[in-house]
């Protein structure tokens, strides 16, 4: 195992065992299906992305980002700034990609097939943000190295952000009740469970909002932000509308959702 492999899966690992456990301790809302089977199945789908990546990208954003600063390739390789202003700004330019991508999986038809995937889900929680269909992950890869290649990012900020997304996506997903006081802080600086969380009701016009992973700015400057679900956080229906049986909520399924399952009317191209 390479040496960035070894610290982005201690990262995963540490990360994932803290926030399972935090939810435990201090739970947001009662799960409503098996979490046993929607662990399993989550889990699953996680574990085969990387063998799917793998196969097909001989080469992954922090190694397209060292070829970019060995070829001067990019934005950021070509102007005069110090480490520490090319990591800030690769990081905050990343994140706005990612933004603009995950709106684009909202938008585009065939992309939001895809990302019925990570939507379906009954409840949402840790693993919830680690549920992902491998085409997804594969499109999201490709605009991740696309966008390395023209940012030309430092080699580091690379490997921050894809831990800081990954802690993120594990963090903004988890089952867990923080007081409100400091929620309201913290979505100033990142986003949160409680922010997160709208994003993933069956109300429609919740689902198409809150689209930020890491910073929460964006929602805010593109007017995508709602404070909180209508139904209140206790209240609110999670997943899709069409797709409300929890035995389906297999591996196998999920592998074949894009292809078989009903789009619903969550796409944003339909209102």
């Amino acid at each position: 195992m390479s040496e960035e492999n070894a610290i982005r899966v201690g990262f995963f690992i540490g990360i994932f065992a803290v926030a399972a456990i935090c939810e435990l301790l201090v739970p947001r809302r009662r799960l409503t299906t098996s979490k046993t089977a929607r662990w399993v199945s989550n889990l699953c789908i996680n574990f085969l992305n990387p063998i799917f990546v793998n196969l097909i990208f001989p080469v992954l954003a922090i190694g397209m980002a060292v070829k970019a600063q060995e070829g001067g390739w990019g934005l950021l390789n070509n102007i005069e700034i110090n480490s520490w202003q090319a990591i800030i700004i690769s990081v905050v330019a990343l994140d706005f990609v990612i933004y603009i991508q995950h709106v684009l999986f909202h938008s585009v038809p065939t992309l939001w097939r895809l990302h019925m995937v990570h939507h379906s889900d009954l409840d949402i929680d840790v693993t919830t943000g680690l549920r992902f269909h491998p085409i997804e992950i594969v499109i999201s890869l490709a605009i991740k190295i696309a966008a390395v290649v023209v940012i030309g990012p430092h080699v580091m900020a690379v490997l921050i952000f894809e831990i800081v997304l990954n802690a993120s996506s594990m963090f903004n997903h988890g089952n867990l009740r923080l007081p409100l006081g400091l929620d309201r802080i913290l979505r100033l600086i990142v986003v949160t469970p409680d922010m997160h969380r709208v994003h993933h009701s069956v109300v429609i016009r919740e689902t198409n909002s809150n689209f930020g992973f890491n910073l929460p700015w964006w929602d805010r400057l593109f007017g995508t932000y709602k404070d909180q679900p209508s139904a209140g956080h206790l209240g609110m229906n999670i997943g899709l509308a069409q797709f409300r049986d929890s035995k389906k909520l297999t591996f196998i399924w999920m592998l074949l959702l894009p292809f078989v399952g009903d789009p619903g009317r969550q796409s944003i191209n339909r209102h």
